[in-house]
């Protein structure tokens, strides 16, 4: 299969990169290598898959030096006529949108960030998806969709018409375009709601990552809600393993559809939402003391009151995505958290990012 996959300096595409080579796909790679977090993290991975950093900035279309399977471009998606001569010149069966602005709290501080690498340039990839008649458009959304929602765990059938951030808002935004590709195109998308993903290579802004960071060093580490937060960690390869899954079944339109009693997660279209989560829901405190026993370091901790844009707790419920693909694999916490240490202490601190 030829996988168009964008956002591959990123962490999650980064790992499903390599899953989707392994699996004898051609995959052609996109990204712009921002800098929202560590830029030299992204050309490290980008490295780790075969391409030179001063090649990738060239703007030309590389060959990884591992795999002739391989090709990456680096690109604004947010280019309207750059991402439309790229569809014109190069043909997919399918395409996995993982590229975006990712980051709660950052929407507060730059949210015309998230209207164009969350809305503009997914327009440009479901445009690409339209005139290419793709087999199926995979795309990252994300658990901050449930916002107010105070039933846990959260599911595909709740309604997500409360977002608490603009990032999740967009990230509803982009479940609602596509469902309006797959109703006028009949192009068979699916959502992907991750929720908190961790693991080796993760990014540097999100808590595992600060939170080993911060251990590692010395520092102190800041627990909002004064500690009484719970997310649901799901370990990167459990993440990738439910994405290759997702990729070989597109979706069809549900055959019991009823537009009188019309469920969140059905449609006459060929459009599906699946969490990929629930594997490790715990308290922000016992994450922590989970950490300091893989570490051997005592964390110093402040506890701070409820940020702006930010909710209480997460857990997925992962019925109808197990009654679709199958249970996906279960990664312990501290297994999962002991192999970010130990690629955080052979790489990740000896690179300062």
């Amino acid at each position: 299969m030829r996988v168009l996959l964008t956002g591959t300096a990123g962490f999650i595409g980064f790992h499903l990169a390599r899953a989707l080579l392994a699996q004898g796909h051609e995959v052609f790679s996109l990204d712009n290598v921002n800098d929202y977090y560590s830029q030299d993290l992204k050309y490290a991975r980008l490295a780790a898959l075969g391409f030179d950093r001063k090649a990738v900035d060239s703007g030309h279309v590389q060959t990884s030096s591992l795999t002739g399977q391989h090709r990456f471009l680096k690109i604004n998606l947010c280019q309207r006529d750059a991402m439309g001569a790229f569809f014109q010149t190069h043909a997919f069966d399918a395409i996995v949108h993982l590229a975006a602005q990712a980051g709660v709290r950052y929407s507060l501080k730059d949210p015309w960030a998230y209207a164009q690498d969350n809305v503009f340039a997914f327009t440009n990839i479901l445009e690409g998806a339209r005139t290419q008649s793709v087999k199926h458009l995979v795309y990252a959304s994300s658990s901050s969709v449930y916002g107010l929602n105070q039933k846990t765990p959260f599911a595909t059938t709740d309604g997500t018409n409360h977002p608490v951030s603009l990032y999740a808002a967009t990230k509803k935004s982009n479940e609602l375009m596509a469902h309006s590709y797959s109703h006028l195109y009949q192009i068979p998308t699916t959502g992907l709601r991750f929720f908190t993903v961790y693991g080796p290579w993760g990014r540097p802004d999100m808590a595992p990552m600060i939170f080993l960071r911060a251990l590692l060093s010395q520092t102190s580490i800041e627990l909002f809600n004064f500690g009484d937060m719970w997310r649901d960690f799901t370990y990167i390869d459990t993440v990738v393993e439910g994405c290759c899954r997702v990729l070989q079944g597109p979706p069809e339109a549900t055959a019991t559809w009823d537009g009188h009693n019309a469920l969140p997660n059905q449609s006459s279209a060929p459009y599906a939402i699946y969490n990929i989560g629930g594997e490790s829901t715990v308290k922000l405190l016992d994450f922590v003391e989970t950490l300091e026993a893989v570490t051997g370091v005592q964390a110093q901790k402040i506890l701070k009151p409820m940020p702006l844009g930010d909710v209480q707790m997460t857990a997925a419920d992962m019925t109808d995505f197990t009654k679709r693909f199958g249970a996906l694999p279960v990664v312990k916490l501290e297994h999962g958290l002991q192999q970010l240490t130990q690629w955080y202490r052979d790489f990740a601190c000896l690179h300062h990012v």
